[in-house]
């Protein structure tokens, strides 16, 4: 984890901080599994449509595949437009 998002916390105790640092990990473990899910969810929904194979046909294979290039391409765009803004009003302070 970045130190620079403890810093805030500098005036607890250390057995503060590590608790605040173990459920920073676990909200971000969190967040990262839900994107995921949504992923999966998403693209499966918006692909798949034909079920009489155990594998996908290569357009669903193709339509899943850029599906997921597209969600995680959206994805880094807003977490650096984040992060810009997050910078941003860091410096204005």
């Amino acid at each position: 984890m970045d130190k620079s998002m403890l810093a805030g916390l500098d005036g607890l105790p250390e057995e503060d901080k590590m608790r605040m640092a173990t459920m920073i990990e676990q909200l971000q473990l969190r967040d990262s599994l839900r994107m995921y899910n949504s992923l999966v969810e998403r693209c499966f929904n918006d692909c798949v449509d034909n079920f009489s194979r155990k594998s996908l046909q290569k357009q669903e294979e193709t339509c899943v595949t850029r599906c997921a290039e597209k969600f995680l391409k959206h994805s880094m765009r807003v977490g650096m437009r984040f992060a810009e803004l997050n910078q941003g009003a860091a410096t204005s302070d």
